[in-house]
């Protein structure tokens, strides 16, 4: 049964209704328990879990399993914005085709001119994005883009449209060895109300793609969605139903999940949900004590002081020295897909780390070894 099947019952059960009626005795219990179902991990999502008592029993056990699993290291990335041409018409987003942006899409020269830049931080894993749109970024494109980045990286990651499996293959063959998508939201209503054009119109495409990039021979998979769209409790409570699920059909593919909230950008979009630390707080933990073994990204859409804070609760990979603009290094970029929040460099994010005890990891695969060692 595959994950979009799966969405359509859990889409008929009032998420609110049950976690009105948790009571604080059974958070606790959930809490404490061994194994969570995806009712004891919505518990952890409740009113009744956010109480100080709850929190802090969430944090610490939170904090001993994240420790338990991945020690204290923290893995270092930063995206390399290379098209930001879209066809979609998202109000959320700064490279919606509707908005009177600067557009750019650089060529192999440009690609490895910003590589470099960046390998230069000591860097070795690069998450490539581009707007949404097969004419602007073909998979031809990626391919080229793959082969001017395996100079300078050990790891490619993509964050663009979704593909067909075949496609995503491709990729794979290429050397990119990593996709993260967003579904946005889990909300099928909410969803098609917010894509009225384009191909992100189609919400199951875009559902089952992890599916096909797993099949296709991907080695880590980055699922979630943008907490403000839609009720963020239910979304968050997916999010995790969506990674839980890709580790059960998929074990030996990296699965991790993020929580990103919506940050300003072009356009006059209002977000109607807003999520505060607290609650953020609350739905990570709630996720790290669900799925122990699974990763956490945090973003630069966080602050420097709240990333900090929250080093020990969960977090996995974290970016730095981000920039969300295309053609930084050659001095014409673009508008910013959004605003971040932490404008740290690469070095002052290793210091920051090394001061609060973690250890920053800024290379944990290597693609060429891998397959020179399978070849062999």
């Amino acid at each position: 049964m595959s994950f979009a099947e799966l969405l359509e019952r859990y889409n008929t059960f009032d998420a609110g209704a049950y976690c009105a009626s948790v009571t604080p005795l059974q958070a606790e219990r959930a809490i404490k328990k061994g194994r969570l179902d995806e009712f004891d991990y919505l518990a952890l999502l409740s009113p009744a879990a956010a109480s100080p008592r709850c929190l802090e029993m969430m944090a610490q056990r939170a904090r001993n399993a994240t420790r338990n699993h991945f020690g204290n290291v923290i893995f270092l990335f930063t995206p390399l914005y290379v098209s930001n041409i879209c066809d979609n018409f998202c109000p959320y987003c700064s490279f919606a085709h509707h908005n009177r942006v600067k557009r750019r899409h650089l060529s192999a020269a440009e690609v490895r001119r910003e590589a470099q830049a960046i390998a230069q931080t000591g860097l070795h894993h690069i998450l490539m994005l581009t707007g949404e749109s097969r004419k602007g970024a073909s998979v031809r494109y990626l391919r080229e883009c793959a082969s001017a980045l395996r100079e300078f990286f050990s790891s490619i990651a993509i964050e663009v449209y979704p593909l067909d499996e075949g496609e995503y293959a491709e990729l794979t063959a290429s050397g990119i060895d990593g996709l993260t998508i967003y579904q946005e939201t889990y909300d099928r209503a909410v969803y098609e109300s917010l894509h009225m054009g384009g191909p992100k119109a189609n919400f199951e495409y875009r559902l089952t793609a992890p599916e096909r990039a797993c099949r296709a021979g991907m080695r880590a998979v980055t699922v979630g969605a943008l907490l403000g769209l839609a009720d963020p409790l239910k979304d968050a409570w997916l999010s995790g139903l969506h990674a839980k699920y890709l580790l059960d059909k998929f074990p030996s593919v990296e699965i991790s999940a993020s929580f990103p909230r919506l940050r300003p950008q072009e356009g006059d979009f209002e977000p109607p949900f807003s999520v505060n630390d607290r609650t953020f707080v609350q739905y990570m933990t709630a996720f790290r004590i669900f799925m122990p073994s699974a990763g956490i990204t945090v973003s630069t859409r966080e602050s420097a002081p709240f990333r900090d804070a929250i080093l020990p609760l969960g977090p996995t990979k974290m970016s730095a020295g981000v920039c969300t603009a295309v053609g930084q290094e050659s001095g014409d970029a673009t508008e910013s897909q959004f605003e971040i929040a932490d404008h740290r460099s690469v070095s002052e994010m290793q210091r920051d780390l090394l001061n609060k005890g973690f250890q920053p990891v800024t290379v944990d695969w290597n693609y060429i070894l891998c397959r020179e060692t399978v070849s062999s």
